[in-house]
């Protein structure tokens, strides 16, 4: 069985300790909906992060 996932939107955004909190409240709430969402900091601005959405 093979799992694809969609790229669906990127986005770049001021980082804030906080975030990780925003995407773990959204995949946890999501999930059923075939809905993922990534952070990851910025490798050239570690001030910002990159924030995807995915659809599994």
């Amino acid at each position: 069985m093979e799992s694809k996932i969609e790229v669906l939107s990127t986005i770049v955004v001021d980082y804030q300790s906080d975030l990780y909190k925003l995407v773990d409240g959204l995949n946890r709430t999501l999930k059923k909906e075939d809905l993922m969402f990534g952070l990851a900091l910025d490798k050239e601005n570690p001030e910002k992060a990159v924030f995807t959405i995915y659809r599994t």
